[in-house]
């Protein structure tokens, strides 16, 4: 049936085993505990090592910890064995992040010449060290992400002085070593044993094991069923001619629904954000029974002159989960004409409520290890990408075509992500292939996300964008078969993020 502002609401049936003590609830010898594991995680950030990192968490006896510490032994313990195989097979790369370490996106030759970095000329030349070795495995860049790291690392041996300048120099010349073996194409397909490496980085960023196919094939049917249902809406609204993105396109150009680019204007889409966000608000109760106080005081708000002036990217502002401060998302309008009104009430929805700002004050009050989050890298976006579906699934965008057009976009960006990492890491796609299927997707790309921007990044980060895109789409088919989704989204929200293995286990009651 349809609820209050016109939301369809569901019937709630049953009941489930939800995890809801916090640290503060655990008695004093929880406590004792709790600390003694905070201790060994503390040390094992700081050592390194994951073989020997995991060693220690399977002898740690976990008896009389409190459930949030507890989830932090499992989750921590189960990456670190992933973080192993990791390092057994390129002991160079750095679990978690890029397999090279250095391009356009790493190394400290981005820092201004990293003058004011300790120690920075050793740390250098480590990092040059490891391109060595990274090298000796086949893992080279592709020719032109090496081209635009070589350029920018020569300039910045020509700032620095000294030792750093030095060192600057000495990996600008091993990276120039490396031209006539750079492969052209970009990704780990061309890598020996690449295929192997990415099948680890996306175990490690979902928190949970998956074929690279699998997960392709799986971001290539909800494009599918996305584009249909695109299809329906633009024939809706009198667009029946040309692709998905074509028309895309042709709808973020209609000055019907773009806003003045003025204060007046960039105020009006503030205003239009915050009026669908007040009823999210009266909704919320329906489905969630852990809402923090900070959910009151959450909005969306303008950024300052300057900040808009410099074109700055938007940001979020958390308030304390107790609702003792103001927080909110500071969305950016500097170029307002690209940030048509239909485009906005799914940004509320990621941004705001029930995405992010549901998620991180109850994470905040959870308390979870930094360790464990290192290791669940792909909830907290996970969770604000489900949020939008979340919406569209309980009747948010019911009789507003052009807002769950919207929708659809930005779920088209989200996947359209996943098929260019899998595209790029697992297929071997050219960075073209994947621009041009996200160009077919969503049009031009988003305002914070140029398209050959993104496939750039993607091409550097591999995993990351299919562990979100399956995160997201894991938690919406978990939700789908739970009786009761208040209690669906107390066991998912309390406990703090978690690998995709423990959502599952902690929906069911099982831990």
């Amino acid at each position: 049936m349809i609820g209050q502002f016109g939301f369809s609401r569901r019937t709630l049936l049953g009941s489930a085993v939800v995890l809801t003590a916090l640290p503060g609830l655990a008695a004093s010898g929880a406590v004792t505990r709790d600390a003694a594991l905070v201790a060994l995680l503390d040390d094992i950030a700081r050592s390194n090592d994951p073989a020997r990192g995991m060693d220690a968490l399977r002898a740690f006896d976990p008896k009389g910890l409190s459930p949030v510490r507890r989830l932090d032994l499992l989750t921590v313990c189960a990456g670190l064995a992933t973080d192993a195989r990791m390092v057994a097979q390129w002991p160079w790369a750095v679990p978690g992040h890029s397999p090279w370490p250095v391009s356009p996106r790493a190394g400290l030759w981005r820092h201004g010449g990293a003058s004011n970095v300790p120690n920075a000329a050793a740390q250098i030349d480590t990092e040059t060290r490891s391109l060595s070795i990274a090298a000796q495995h086949g893992v080279i860049l592709a020719h032109a992400a090496l081209e635009e790291t070589l350029a920018g690392l020569e300039k910045a041996a020509a700032m620095a002085k000294g030792d750093v300048g030095r060192a600057l120099q000495r990996q600008a010349a091993m990276l120039a070593a490396q031209r006539e073996t750079a492969p052209a194409r970009a990704g780990l397909t061309h890598c020996p044993s690449g295929a192997k490496y990415y099948t680890l980085m996306l175990e490690r960023a979902l928190g949970k094991a998956i074929a690279p196919e699998m997960a392709h094939r799986r971001a290539e049917s909800v494009s599918r069923a996305l584009v249909q249902r695109a299809d329906t809406l633009f024939r809706l609204i009198g667009m029946a001619d040309g692709s998905t993105g074509e028309r895309f396109r042709e709808l973020a150009r209609d000055p019907r629904y773009l806003y003045a680019d003025s204060d007046a204007g960039r105020d009006r889409a503030v205003a239009d954000m915050n009026h669908r966000l007040a009823r999210v608000k009266t909704w919320l109760p329906t489905a969630f029974a852990d809402l923090p106080p900070a959910i009151d005081h959450v909005a969306a708000r303008r950024m300052s002159p300057a900040d808009e002036a410099a074109g700055r990217g938007g940001y979020r502002i958390v308030p304390p989960a107790d609702g003792s401060g103001e927080g909110g998302y500071f969305v950016d309008l500097s170029h307002i004409r690209q940030r048509p009104s239909w485009t906005l009430p799914s940004v509320v929805h990621h941004e705001l409520l029930p995405g992010h700002m549901v998620q991180m004050p109850i994470e905040a009050a959870a308390d979870p290890h930094p360790l464990r989050l290192d290791h669940a890298a792909a909830f907290t976006e996970g969770w604000a990408v489900y949020a939008e579906r979340l919406m569209l699934e309980e009747g948010a965008f019911e009789g507003a075509p052009l807002a769950e057009l919207g929708y659809i976009q930005w779920a088209l960006f989200r996947v359209g992500r996943a098929l260019a990492d899998t595209g790029i890491h697992h297929r071997g796609w050219t960075r073209a292939q994947a621009v041009e299927t996200l160009r077919d997707l969503q049009g031009e790309g988003v305002i914070f996300a140029p398209l050959e921007e993104d496939v750039a990044r993607i091409a550097l980060e591999p995993a990351i964008r299919s562990a979100e895109f399956l995160m997201a789409d894991s938690l919406g088919s978990m939700r789908a078969d739970a009786a009761d989704i208040r209690a669906f989204h107390s066991a998912v929200l309390v406990p703090g993020s978690l690998p995709l293995t423990l959502v599952e286990q902690v929906t069911r009651g099982i831990i």
